[in-house]
C-alpha cells in the first residue's frame, strides 16, 4: 500500500490521492493500525482558498465522529474539520500554528491536522474510497 499513496486521480484542478479514505465532509484519512492521520482533501483547500489561522484542539482530548476537532480561517470563510471516528486525539500538526498555508502548500503531506487514536471500529458506511471521493467531487461541480 505504501506505493498506492503516490497514486493520484485528477478531478479537473482537484487532486484525489490513492491509499487513503475520504469523508463527505472532505476530510482524508490514513490509517496506521488503530491511528489514523487526518487533514482536509485538495478539493476543500481550494474551496477555502488562502488558509490564514488554524485552532487546534488540545492532544489528549476525547473525540466523538462528528464533532469538530479543528477550525481553518480563510481569507474566504471559517470551516471546521471534523473527526469521523471516536476516539482520542493524540498529535496535532503544531506546524500549522505558525504556518497555516502547509494546508494550501500540500494538503495530504505537511499540512496534515490531527492524528487520532481511534476506540470504535471505522465507520466503514461512512468513509469513502478514492473512487467515491473522486465522484462526489464530481457531482458538486456540476
Amino acid at each position: 500500500m505504501g506505493q498506492d499513496i503516490k497514486v493520484k486521480t485528477k478531478i479537473g484542478e482537484y487532486l484525489v490521492k490513492a491509499g487513503l479514505l475520504y469523508t463527505e465532509t472532505d476530510e482524508w484519512l490514513k490509517v496506521e493500525g488503530n491511528v489514523i492521520t487526518l487533514g482536509i482533501t485538495d478539493y476543500a483547500q481550494k474551496k477555502l482558498r488562502y488558509v490564514v489561522n488554524v485552532e487546534l484542539s488540545e492532544p489528549g482530548t476525547e473525540v466523538r465522529s462528528g464533532e469538530s476537532i479543528a477550525v481553518l480561517e480563510s481569507v474566504k470563510t471559517i470551516a471546521d474539520v471534523y473527526s469521523p471516528v471516536d476516539g482520542k486525539l493524540i498529535e496535532v500538526n503544531e506546524d500549522l500554528r505558525d504556518n497555516p498555508d502547509l494546508i494550501n502548500k500540500d494538503p495530504y503531506g505537511e499540512g496534515w491536522i490531527a492524528k487520532i487514536e481511534t476506540t470504535s471500529p471505522l465507520p466503514e458506511d461512512k468513509l469513502l474510497s478514492p473512487e467515491a471521493y473522486a465522484e462526489h467531487i464530481r457531482s458538486k461541480e456540476e
